[in-house]
């Protein structure tokens, strides 16, 4: 916690806060001070926050907070975990509620604006369903939806310009490079015009660079193009090649093969699919789905802190301490039937496992056997199509053969060479290791003879000056030889150096008037460079007075532009109703029946009047309709009437039919009652 409190009040320490606090002070703070320095964090990471909770309802001010921590992805401690204790503790400003909000807070506060600044963007409206049915309002929220995609997208390809390293300095400084070349290249065009234009028939010379720039880019082109078939027809072979040698397998197969071995080798083949397919395959997929499913929901879940992982380890600890007490118990029962049981799944599972090796071999070992075959068909087809290379054949095959045979025999007597030469160093290793064995055994005879006379270590001492004596002499030699050179060096460099001096005598004292030179042009550049300064600068601002002027001419001219042409539109409109009205006028006044008959007056009053015709016929008929109406109402009631008339006299006659029949019925059976 002190940690906690020492973190918090180094951050509220540093800018943007500024809170100037000690742990003491910050300790010693009001609830409603402490909420306040809260909400103040809170509109450092969104400004919509920045406000004084004074002025503000209590319950506000938490729902506030709440839901702009939600947004966040802010999950309280373990001991709060309660949301109605979380609430009431954010109402009194209690520190242990604050103290880890702020901690969070203060360590993330880079993360939390971004995440705050899109949130604005990309929290999606809830609409009700009932609401979507309305076309306007689902065209709207669809419309809506394409802006948040749209955001989206816009949004990474700006972080990824940001991170990309590119920088407007550096981008327009290489725009105002380009078009210094382009000045340069414009200028360098019109001096080579100019120099043109001097010569004669500098036109058909131009004429004919043009044709021959043209016929190089289509030589080019050519080139491409047989380069490409090149390609293709290399391809194509290669295909033909993989074909062919397809079908050469498929067919020795088929040679080779029998129906009762294809048909043995199509059943193993079927097994193992369908083990895969319907054994090992969904288990894989399904351990991949968990395995997934795991990633995300620890994606979708905010980042840890210590705190949260040493609890999640003390988890851990109890749910394995509980699995061991589980097996503990299990093993204290000793079942004999659960001991029988257990067996049978070791060795199901035994087999499984062994089962699913295999399957895994089996798959491991096709896949190498597809991979060779292709690695074989490349290597076979480069070496058919490589340049200067092809299958041995025939007599090349022969001479070959006895090459091989030549340079056989010329192996065998180099190897007997050299096992005759390793033989002969064994013998002189085992001569040198004998030699010295016996150097060893006359040294140590020679130490015993030393002891015995007293002088042990005289040999030594003796190996030893005459090694110092020569080692001595050499570095005499050599420390002569060296002075000797070093002395020879620097006489030479000596003399070197009084050249040069002499040399660059002169040089110096041109320098110095340079010197002087350079002082006074830098000075007189520095002038210059202050009065190009505010030359550009004046010119720039000239420049973008008079962009401006030329923008608004520009929508001043468009705007009049459109004026014209709509008032362009509406005259010819115009004039084609007065050429219509002109038209229909000349037609009406024609003496010509049949000209008349065309103009739209006369057809109008045609349509019109057949147009009466046909509503006098139609009163016509319903006045007959009205007249005619009570009679025919009367004649449909009398139909209805002798309608019913005729179904009653129907069920009548079969009332009475049926009667008749069981009468008859009964009268039969008496007269068998009297025969009887």
């Amino acid at each position: 916690m002190s940690e906690q409190l020492k973190y918090i009040v180094e951050q509220l320490n540093r800018e943007p806060f500024k809170k100037n606090f000690n742990l003491i002070t910050f300790d010693s703070l009001e609830p409603m001070q402490l909420l306040q320095i809260l909400n103040d964090v809170l509109a450092e990471i969104d400004p919509k926050q920045a406000m004084d909770i004074r002025e503000e309802m209590p319950e506000q001010t938490v729902k506030r907070m709440c839901a702009l921590l939600g947004m966040l992805k802010y999950r309280p401690p373990g001991n709060l975990s309660d949301v109605s204790t979380f609430r009431q503790g954010l109402v009194t400003g209690s520190k242990p509620v604050v103290h880890p909000i702020l901690h969070w807070l203060l360590q993330r506060v880079p993360e939390l604006k971004k995440r705050a600044y899109l949130a604005r963007f990309l929290a999606k409206l809830e609409v009700p369903a009932e609401f979507l049915q309305d076309d306007v309002i689902s065209e709207t929220y669809h419309q809506y939806e394409e802006l948040v995609e749209g955001f989206k997208t816009y949004h990474k390809e700006c972080e990824q310009l940001r991170t990309s390293g590119f920088s407007t300095a550096e981008i327009r400084r290489d725009i105002s490079v380009m078009e210094e070349e382009k000045d340069q290249l414009i200028k360098r065009v019109e001096r080579l015009k100019k120099r043109v234009e001097s010569v004669s028939n500098h036109q058909r010379m131009l004429e004919q660079a043009r044709q021959l720039r043209v016929e190089k880019e289509r030589e080019e082109s050519l080139t491409q193009q047989k380069q490409e078939q090149k390609n293709q027809l290399f391809q194509a072979e290669q295909r033909l090649q993989r074909s062919q040698q397809q079908l050469k397998d498929l067919q020795q197969a088929a040679a080779d093969a029998n129906p009762e071995s294809l048909m043995k080798r199509l059943e193993e083949e079927i097994k193992f699919n369908s083990y895969m397919v319907s054994e090992k395959l969904p288990k894989e997929l399904e351990g991949m789905r968990r395995t997934v499913q795991c990633l995300q929901k620890v994606a979708s879940e905010p980042a840890m802190c210590q705190a949260d992982l040493q609890e999640l380890e003390d988890k851990i600890k109890e749910v394995d301490s509980q699995i061991n007490q589980l097996i503990e118990k299990r093993m204290m029962r000793n079942d004999p039937m659960d001991d029988k049981v257990t067996l049978y799944r070791q060795q199901a599972s035994i087999v499984i496992r062994r089962k699913e090796s295999k399957a895994q071999e089996l798959q491991e070992a096709r896949e190498e056997l597809a991979a060779a075959e292709k690695e074989l068909r490349q290597r076979t087809s480069h070496a058919q199509a490589s340049e200067g290379e092809e299958i041995v054949r025939g007599d090349e095959l022969k001479r070959l053969v006895v090459k091989l045979r030549s340079k056989g025999t010329v192996y065998k007597k180099r190897r007997q060479e050299i096992a005759e030469l390793k033989a002969e160093y064994g013998v002189l290793q085992r001569t040198e290791e004998i030699l010295k064995q016996r150097h060893e055994t006359v040294q140590q005879k020679l130490q015993t003879v030393e002891a015995e006379k007293g002088i042990s270590g005289y040999s030594d001492t003796q190996e030893e000056l005459e090694r110092v004596s020569a080692i001595s002499s050499e570095l005499d030699e050599k420390k002569g030889r060296t002075l000797e050179e070093m002395s020879e060096m620097v006489m030479k460099l000596n003399s070197m150096i009084e050249k040069k001096k002499s040399g660059l005598a002169p040089i110096i004292k041109e320098l110095r008037s340079l010197r002087q030179q350079s002082q006074e042009l830098s000075q007189e550049y520095e002038e210059k460079k202050v009065q190009y300064e505010s030359c550009a600068v004046g010119l720039e601002s000239n420049r973008s007075k008079l962009e401006q002027e030329v923008k608004a001419l520009r929508e001043e001219t468009a705007q009049e532009e459109n004026q014209y042409h709509y008032i362009n539109t509406l005259s010819e409109i115009i004039e084609m109703q007065i050429q219509r009205a002109a038209e229909e006028m000349k037609a009406y006044v024609s003496s010509d029946p049949q000209e008349r008959k065309k103009a739209t007056r006369e057809v109008y009053m045609k349509n019109i009047s057949e147009q009466e015709l046909l509503g006098k016929k139609l009163r016509e008929k319903q006045k007959m309709v009205r007249e005619s109406h009570s009679d025919n109402m009367e004649q449909m009631k009398m139909w209805q009437d002798l309608e019913q008339l005729m179904e009653c006299k129907k069920q009548c006659f079969i009332r009475a039919q049926s009667q008749a029949s069981i009468g008859q019925v009964i009268q039969e059976g008496g007269e068998d009652r009297l025969v009887l």
